[in-house]
């Protein structure tokens, strides 16, 4: 659900390298779904103050909205363990949490834990 998973700041995230992670670790499968990541000027504009936090916030979700993820994305995919990844320390500030805040008023009972 990143923006970009190729970036040189991700480590062994990176999209060549995560999956192989994945898999050797905890015989996971790695799915990169644009889908669920804010556009370029979204984040930009977060990044650089132009846009305050709950202003994102409310772009974010307009923004999952117009997408109409709860339609685009398989549920079956969220019927298993699984990880929402981004680069945020925590979820006060952290797209993962308005996915699934969103994914769960669209499609109920997701049980979510940040890590």
């Amino acid at each position: 659900m990143r923006l970009n998973n190729a970036s040189r700041l991700a480590g062994f995230a990176r999209r060549a390298d995560l999956p192989f992670f994945l898999e050797s670790l905890c015989g996971a499968e790695y799915l990169h779904e644009p889908l669920l990541a804010p556009t370029r000027e979204m984040l930009d504009a977060y990044r650089h103050g132009i846009m305050e936090w709950p202003g994102y916030e409310r772009s974010f979700t307009r923004l999952l909205r117009e997408r109409r993820v709860e339609e685009a994305l398989d549920r079956d995919l969220f019927g298993v363990p699984t990880v929402l990844l981004c680069s945020e320390a925590g979820p006060e500030r952290c797209h993962r949490r308005l996915v699934l805040e969103y994914l769960n008023e669209a499609w109920g009972d997701l049980r979510a834990v940040h890590l």
